[in-house]
């Protein structure tokens, strides 16, 4: 049995463990990065970028639904070709993925970048799969996550699909069950329906796409559920029909279909890592405890950071929880780091945001809503897209804005604009001098704005209290 020795270990390179080898690099110190499975990040590979590519196919097609009142002729034979829709989004997926790649491991030799999976044997000790051990002082863990799929479902074969397998698909099936309504169902779900496919959304909640506030949430489901139906409330059972296709049951509801789109959350990659042998504190998810801050599980030479935390399962968050493990990894001295605003956003048509503070995260008393309906909003009817709420809170005495929940059209760019004005602590007052042009979406927001700026106790001084004399 052959042992080497590193400063650190890094093992997953996904978003997060990429960050982390950036700033270990940066340190200068010696390490490995190890990979079990498929290289290339799941946001490449499976999840956010393949997602955007069928979705822009899906809502391109879609526009056909204007065409007649627009004036637009000979529409009407209009198709999609779903295996080569399918096929662009491989080539597409296949593009970003080696484009990670070529960016990273593809540089690096077979020492420092191991295609195996690794075990904690004893702690500051791993096991690779060829018996090889390495001995580091830290150790990054960034084994990203997985689909959970009930193992009672696992009996139907690949008539339940995940995120790991849709995007091998040559073809989509006549009929498909969306059970779970988080992100990813949403986006997909309302893709394929849009592409063909007799899609039943399902969920065991009674919000989707993750929103907190209720009148979101109605209007989300209002939207969507003109597209698909929703059925909410009830856990789905899955039985087999004579025919081989699936019946799915959710309270007193029931349907047939070919095939299962499975998107019940993500499970951490932690079962095989062998974390029993290092004597470190689980929480009841089964999750190391670690700050936040300094991505450290206790007072171990271990960083724990991306999908694998199971706190915030997105891109940028990923790739910064990497960055903070990799510098602290890199150090001597611990460093703790300011988390950003968190910002979701489910690409849906209309899109449906959280950024900041959530409705039900915030005090009841706390705080005031800036309201304002789509319906209305000259650049959304234009767009035939006028559907949806924006909701804005703040905090009723300082003004600070706290945080949004939207489902809006163009919602992604709105998203950020609200969640830079929340990392610079202003307050509604200082946003809404700033400019607004027309007609934008972000007439919508400035209209919400001038809701809550009425609202608050706070008011700026300049040019909006000198417009009120007016």
């Amino acid at each position: 049995m052959t042992e080497r020795k590193v400063d650190v270990v890094i093992i997953g390179s996904g978003t997060a463990g990429l960050n982390a080898m950036g700033r270990v690099k940066r340190a200068e110190k010696d390490f490995v990065l190890i990979n079990g499975g498929e290289p290339g990040t799941t946001c490449a590979r499976v999840g956010c970028m393949p997602s955007k590519a069928i979705i822009q196919v899906a809502e391109d097609f879609h526009r056909k639904a204007l065409f007649e009142r627009m004036g637009i002729e000979n529409y009407e034979g209009m198709r999609v070709n779903i295996p080569e829709a399918l096929e662009h989004t491989r080539d597409l997926r296949d593009t970003f993925v080696d484009r990670v790649l070529s960016n990273s491991t593809d540089h690096l030799s077979d020492e420092v970048f191991i295609q195996q999976y690794a075990r904690f044997v004893e702690p500051g000790v791993v096991e690779l799969d060829d018996g090889q051990r390495i001995r580091a002082d830290k150790f990054v863990i960034a084994t990203g996550s997985t689909p959970i799929v009930p193992e009672a479902w696992k009996a139907f074969g690949d008539r339940i699909v995940t995120t790991d397998e849709f995007f091998e698909l040559e073809d989509l099936p006549a009929s498909m069950a969306v059970i779970g309504l988080g992100v990813i169902g949403l986006e997909l779900g309302q893709a394929i329906s849009r592409l063909g496919v007799e899609v039943t959304g399902i969920d065991l909640a009674e919000h989707i796409g993750g929103v907190s506030d209720p009148e979101v949430n109605k209007a989300a489901i209002e939207v969507i559920s003109k597209e698909f139906p929703l059925w909410l409330g009830h856990g789905a059972e899955i039985t087999e029909e004579a025919d081989g296709r699936l019946k799915i049951t959710a309270g007193d509801q029931s349907v047939t279909v070919d095939k299962v789109f499975a998107s019940l959350g993500r499970r951490p990659n932690l079962d095989k890592l062998g974390l029993e042998n290092l004597g470190i504190d689980l929480d009841e998810r089964g999750i190391p405890k670690y700050n936040p801050n300094t991505m450290q599980i206790g007072d171990h030479p271990l960083f724990l950071a991306g999908d694998v935390n199971a706190d915030r399962p997105i891109l940028h968050e990923a790739g910064d929880e990497g960055k903070i493990a990799g510098y602290n990894a890199g150090h001597d001295v611990m460093k703790s780091f300011k988390r950003k605003t968190p910002l979701a956003i489910v690409f849906s048509d209309p899109n449906i945001i959280s950024v900041g503070a959530r409705f039900a995260d915030l005090e009841p008393d706390s705080f005031k809503t800036g309201e304002m309906k789509i319906a209305p909003v000259g650049r959304a009817l234009i767009m035939g897209k006028n559907r949806g709420v924006i909701r804005v809170y703040a905090d009723k005495n300082s003004g600070k804005i706290l945080g949004a929940e939207m489902v809006t059209p163009r919602g992604e760019h709105l998203a950020h604009l609200l969640a830079w004005c929340i990392q610079k602590e202003m307050t509604v007052g200082e946003l809404i001098q700033m400019p607004f042009y027309h007609p934008v979406m972000e007439e919508a927001l400035q209209a919400a704005l001038t809701s809550l700026y009425h609202q608050v106790e706070a008011k700026n001084p300049g040019p909006i209290a000198e417009l009120e004399t007016l």
